[in-house]
């Protein structure tokens, strides 16, 4: 099967996951009731469920899968590491560190507010890994650079500690939860924000396949055959970061998205990244897509943190990747 055909093939799985999440939830749907709701037509709880609640959400999991899963892809090559995700380098501690001290501070867990200061937090974060990075020498050291995020990352893990342990139980359960990621919140304004963020980022990433490519094998054959490779390790990463610290934003923390669609596509089709991309795009959406439908209906009416959902199948799938690079 030709590239195209797959994509193809992943963007109708991706609209069949979007159609069931849809349809599912605590008022189950049919397809004609769905297909009238978005026409406006039809019963108007029907066309308020759809069209304000569960049409933003579905489609929130589905940027938010795509963006953490290019992501996660896009590290991967830079660190040379199959077991880096997006969360790697600290971005989401940063973001949490954010989220968390205005949540303590007062304010609502699905406000604009905890949304800003979490992209802040990831930037603060981004920043400051960088130049720690930076720090070591002139050229950017992709070991020094990991080693960077697990410093940052535990440091700001402490600072969310110390903010939680002055907190009261009602923030401290919103501040948690927030951590755990959830779509429940879902609104346009966030859809086209992150839809505005994405769409340039991914067309970057795209652009940067073939340097990649090369520095997935090592950056002296990458320079060898004409990589400029500090401008683009430099690229990547901040793509890469802007791009997950704008995902975390707007739907708290969810790993193992990043580490496990990579490995998945790359598994089935192989690492030319100029497929890598936008299939673990698709593979990425389908994935958070169907894991929000579990998350409100697998032990319904108590919905479960997406977080949760995701560490289950990304942790043993983890545990078969160490076991695979053992054997």
């Amino acid at each position: 099967m030709k590239p195209l055909a797959r994509l193809l093939l992943l963007a109708a799985v991706l609209a069949g996951a979007l159609l069931l999440s849809v349809r599912l939830g605590a008022v189950r749907l049919g397809t004609g009731e769905v297909v009238d709701a978005l026409r406006g037509a039809g019963d108007p709880a029907t066309v308020a469920i759809v069209r304000r609640l569960r049409v933003p959400r579905s489609l929130l999991a589905a940027l938010v899968g795509g963006a953490l899963a290019a992501s996660g892809a896009c590290f991967q090559a830079l660190l040379r590491n199959p077991l880096a995700e997006p969360y790697v380098l600290g971005v989401s501690g940063g973001a949490a560190v954010g989220a968390v001290a205005v949540i303590v501070l007062g304010a609502s867990a699905a406000s604009g507010t905890v949304a800003l200061a979490a992209f802040a937090g990831a930037l603060l974060s981004i920043v400051l890994v960088l130049r720690l990075a930076a720090s070591a020498g002139r050229t950017l050291d992709t070991r020094v650079l990991l080693l960077a995020g697990v410093v940052a990352g535990a440091f700001f893990n402490a600072c969310i500690l110390l903010v939680l342990t002055f907190s009261d139980a009602e923030s401290f359960r919103a501040a948690l939860f927030w951590m755990m990621g959830s779509f429940s919140g879902a609104t346009w304004r966030e859809i086209g924000v992150l839809a505005l963020a994405g769409g340039p980022a991914l067309l970057l990433m795209m652009a940067l396949a073939r340097p990649l490519n090369l520095l997935s094998i090592g950056e002296e054959t990458a320079a060898y055959l004409g990589v400029r490779t500090e401008r683009a390790k430099l690229a990547a990463y901040g793509t890469a970061s802007l791009l997950t610290a704008a995902s975390v934003a707007v739907s708290g923390v969810i790993g193992f998205v990043g580490l496990v669609i990579p490995h998945v596509v790359r598994m089935l089709w192989g690492p030319d990244h100029r497929f890598l991309i936008p299939a673990s795009v698709l593979l990425g959406a389908t994935f958070l897509v169907l894991a929000d439908v579990l998350a409100r209906t697998v032990a319904a009416p108590v919905e479960l943190p997406i977080g949760v959902v995701t560490a289950f199948v990304g942790v043993p799938f983890f545990l078969w990747i160490l076991r695979r690079r053992g054997a």
